[in-house]
C-alpha cells in the first residue's frame, strides 16, 4: 500500500489492470504459506497478508525494516546489501529462467508492459550452457539419423509455443 503525502496510507486497485490476477503458489512453500494464512491472516476476503503490530493494520513502510531486523537478518544469511524489493527481482528471474514465456512472466507480474518483462529475461552463462548443451543433442541426434519430432525438445518433451 502507498503512503501518499497528506494522504497516509491509501487503499485502492492496483496500479494497472494486470495487477489483479490469480496465482499458482509453488508447491515448494505452499504449506509455508498455509501455515502463515491461519496463523496471522483474519478469514476475510480483503485481509492483509502481512500486518503490522496491531492485527489486521497494515505493516508501515518506515517500521519494517526495524520489526523485522531485516539487515540484521540479512546479514546472517549472508546476503548484506538484499532489499525486500529484491526479492521480487529474484523471484521474476527464476521465473523466467524456468522457460516462461515473455506473456506469461508478464502475467505473473502483473505488468502490461513487456518491457519490464525483458528485464528479468536477461542472458546468463547458465542459459548459454543450457542451449550449447541442446545444441549438441541435436547435432549428435542429427549424425546418428534420427531426430525429435517437430512438437519434442531433445528429451521427448512437449515444447511450449507461445
Amino acid at each position: 500500500m502507498p503512503t501518499t503525502s497528506g494522504r497516509g496510507l491509501v487503499v485502492g486497485p492496483p496500479k494497472s489492470r494486470a495487477g489483479v490476477r490469480t496465482l499458482i503458489i509453488p508447491t515448494a512453500v505452499r504449506r509455508d504459506l498455509l501455515r502463515h494464512l491461519d496463523t496471522w491472516v483474519k478469514p476475510q476476503q480483503d485481509a492483509l497478508l502481512f500486518t503490522g503490530e496491531r492485527a489486521g493494520h497494515a505493516v508501515r513502510r518506515p517500521n519494517f525494516s526495524q520489526r523485522t531486523r531485516w539487515t540484521e537478518v540479512v546479514e546472517k544469511m549472508g546476503l548484506k546489501g538484499l532489499h525486500f524489493h529484491d526479492l521480487r527481482h529474484a523471484g521474476n528471474i527464476w521465473a523466467s529462467k524456468a522457460g516462461t514465456s515473455t506473456k506469461d512472466l508478464m502475467a505473473r507480474m502483473g505488468h502490461d508492459d513487456m518491457r519490464a518483462a525483458l528485464i528479468y529475461q536477461r542472458a546468463t552463462s547458465d542459459a548459454d550452457k543450457q542451449i550449447a548443451d541442446r545444441l549438441s543433442k541435436l547435432v549428435d541426434r542429427h549424425r546418428k539419423g534420427t531426430t525429435p519430432d517437430d512438437d519434442e525438445d531433445q528429451d521427448g518433451q512437449p515444447v511450449p509455443v507461445g
